[in-house]
């Protein structure tokens, strides 16, 4: 054999021994794919293997485990940090509302006494900050028992029309109080698939926000968007207060107003859990110093059905 014949052998065998190995690397690159998005997918906690000895990818893999179990790790405290802080405040709540409601009954009977004109003025100023401290207890309440909720909404067919009305009413001696001009624009009657205590929850907390922080008459309207009902609040902002719309839902957020003590920042957090355990969803913008808060929650199955055969519904479920 000449000497060219076996160098171009040597080469080619060279070659095809390279070819191989970088089929063999993309192979096993493809495996770390597959296991990582298996990972991701179903949540796996399996570390990732490689059948080929290859000392960098052995070294690559290892990094990456390491960095899994670290994140792993992370995670789980967290979620042991996030219900200890549960905890922590269904606890402080229901520490607070104890001795509250001795407080509260006693001014009830102070209030009943034979009182000077400056005993009185003092007596309605420490009843109004023992309401808004009540206030605030009960919305740790609320918000912790919502946030350890196992339990399933009761999902039925609710005329949203019929609930956003009788919550208005029950809020009519708030708005009053605040010389609040309330105007309910209805496009058409709408029934939800919801849970119609906790929707009615949901909008308490929504009629509660806008009466704390609104500085001027509410907007709300209710309409079917996209397949969802929506539930829009619309008020004026007081100037020089700054409010991050894409923040607004997160809890204890506040505003340079709710620092005054107007609010702890949990309204409109519970607002959000309270949709999203019935298959909602929340949003907000700023436009022109007014803030729009929108809940989206699922029409009923009937209301659709009946939509899209072109007839209409009355106002009873």
């Amino acid at each position: 054999m000449e000497p060219l014949e076996l160098v171009i052998i040597l080469l080619s065998a060279g070659l095809l021994g390279c070819a191989l190995y970088l089929i063999l690397l993309q192979r096993e690159l493809r495996r770390l794919n597959r296991q990582l998005k298996r990972r991701l997918e179903e949540a796996s906690r399996q570390p990732l293997s490689l059948e080929l000895l290859n000392p960098e990818l052995n070294q690559l893999a290892s990094h990456i485990n390491q960095c899994l179990k670290a994140e792993e790790s992370l995670r789980l405290e967290a979620v042991r940090e996030e219900k200890r802080f549960k905890e922590l405040i269904s606890h402080l709540s229901h520490d607070l509302r104890t001795p509250l409601t001795a407080i509260k009954g006693y001014l009830q009977l102070m209030a009943r006494e034979e009182l000077t004109m400056a005993q009185t003025d003092k007596l309605t100023v420490v009843q109004k900050h023992a309401d808004i401290l009540g206030e605030r207890a009960e919305q740790f309440f609320e918000y912790a028992v919502l946030a350890s909720a196992e339990q399933e909404p009761n999902m039925a067919h609710v005329s949203l029309n019929r609930l956003v009305a009788e919550c208005l009413a029950a809020a009519v001696p708030d708005f009053e109080q605040r010389q609040m001009e309330v105007a309910l624009e209805e496009t058409e009657q709408l029934f939800i698939w919801a849970d119609a205590e906790l929707t009615a929850r949901l909008l308490q907390n929504l009629i509660r926000n806008a009466i704390t922080h609104a500085a001027g008459d509410l907007q709300i309207r209710i309409e079917a968007e996209h397949g969802k009902a929506a539930i829009v609040f619309r008020n004026p902002v007081a100037a020089g207060i700054r409010i991050d719309p894409e923040r607004l839902f997160e809890r204890f957020y506040t505003t340079d107003q709710a620092r005054t003590g107007k609010g702890a920042g949990l309204g409109l957090h519970i607002v959000k859990l309270l949709a999203e355990q019935m298959g909602g969803h929340v949003g907000a913008a700023m436009q022109d110093r007014e803030l729009e808060i929108r809940v989206y929650l699922p029409l009923s199955g009937v209301y659709l059905a009946v939509q899209a055969r072109g007839s209409g519904f009355n106002c009873r479920r």
